[in-house]
């Protein structure tokens, strides 16, 4: 039996096309030096990348 990894689980979503969605980096401190524009862009979700897409995939068995 696979077992999730609970740590990919909490940080990414299955799609309902089979797409990995996840959330983006740099948003969680050094904020003021980051302009209204790039806070905005970081708070949309984006999908994994195809060349890490199976590795992400062995994490998440059962999406």
């Amino acid at each position: 039996m696979l077992k999730t990894n609970k740590s990919v689980a909490k940080r990414m979503r299955w799609t309902a096309k089979r797409k990995i969605k996840r959330s983006r980096a740099c948003k969680g401190h050094l904020l003021t030096h980051k302009s209204r524009r790039q806070k905005n862009a970081l708070k949309k979700a984006a999908y994994v990348d195809k060349a890490d897409y199976a590795k992400i995939r062995r994490m998440l068995p059962y999406g």
